[in-house]
């Protein structure tokens, strides 16, 4: 384990690259959204640059923000996107979409082995619990019984896999012989409703929801078609919305009540 900062070059010896580095979430990416795009841009830059002089393979862990807000439904790898060059997300969306760029210029130019996964929302266990996306958001709402936030009508949709089923794509894509790029994500589709109904079956039935404005550049749709992963890397997700939430719920609630269990506790024990 080394902590470092992927945005300054470290000399390492690998033989494969999982590149994964950067905040994720909206309310992260956008904290700083310069030292975002530095991290797909030049944190990119510095792993493949590492790729390239050890002959380690390289992955790239792309998103599915590449298409921003899809005027094809659902996404498939060929389609180019329509995304905003200039908005508050584009830290992210044109960082990771230079990042695709700069992977497929070093296979080309350099012969570097590379593959490229597109990420799709992500849910479960040990995810930051304040980290704004919606899953976790709602998790942590029921929990703390306050109202579930909706922004804008609820009627935007998603599609939400379990962690386990994206680890086991990226290993069967690392792994395999096909660069990509694919899609990697659950297309079981959920309007934000729908999801706040599960999220209150599973925890809550009486959690009640707030609606609030939608944030700029929000997706309407997000679901993907991951025809060419079942095909190629022999991979499509195993675990259902209503069997993964469970589990993460569980570990939110240790988090959330175990954390102020100890918080309440006096440095003798004493309560």
């Amino acid at each position: 384990m080394i902590r470092h900062d992927v945005v300054e070059p470290i000399l390492l010896e690998v033989d494969q690259i999982y590149h994964l580095a950067c905040p994720a979430s909206p309310v992260h990416y956008k904290f700083n959204p310069v030292k975002t795009i530095k991290t797909n841009v030049v944190g990119t830059l510095n792993m493949l640059g590492l790729a390239k002089r050890v002959g380690a393979r390289f992955l790239l862990t792309s998103t599915s923000e590449v298409y921003g807000d899809p005027l094809q439904h659902p996404q498939v790898e060929t389609y180019w996107g329509n995304v905003n060059p200039i908005g508050v997300r584009s830290c992210y969306d044109e960082g990771k979409r230079t990042a695709e760029t700069l992977t497929m210029d070093y296979h080309r130019g350099a012969n570097l082995e590379v593959r490229i996964a597109r990420i799709f929302n992500t849910y479960g266990p040990r995810m930051c619990i304040d980290d704004g996306r919606v899953v976790s958001n709602f998790v942590a709402q029921a929990l703390r019984k306050e109202p579930l936030t909706v922004y804008g009508d609820g009627k935007q949709t998603r599609s939400f896999q379990y962690v386990s089923d994206l680890v086991e794509g990226l290993m069967k894509l690392m792994e395999g012989d096909h660069v990509g790029p694919f899609n990697l994500g659950n297309p079981g589709e959920f309007t934000m409703l729908e999801l706040a109904k599960v999220v209150q079956d599973t925890i809550d039935p009486n959690a009640r929801i707030e609606f609030r404005a939608n944030t700029a550049d929000d997706p309407h749709k997000r679901k993907p078609d991951i025809t060419k992963a079942k095909e190629l890397l022999g991979w499509e997700p195993k675990v259902a919305l209503r069997n993964g939430l469970p589990l993460m719920v569980q570990d939110f609630r240790t988090r959330i009540f175990g954390d102020q269990k100890q918080q309440q506790q006096q440095p003798d024990g004493s309560e």
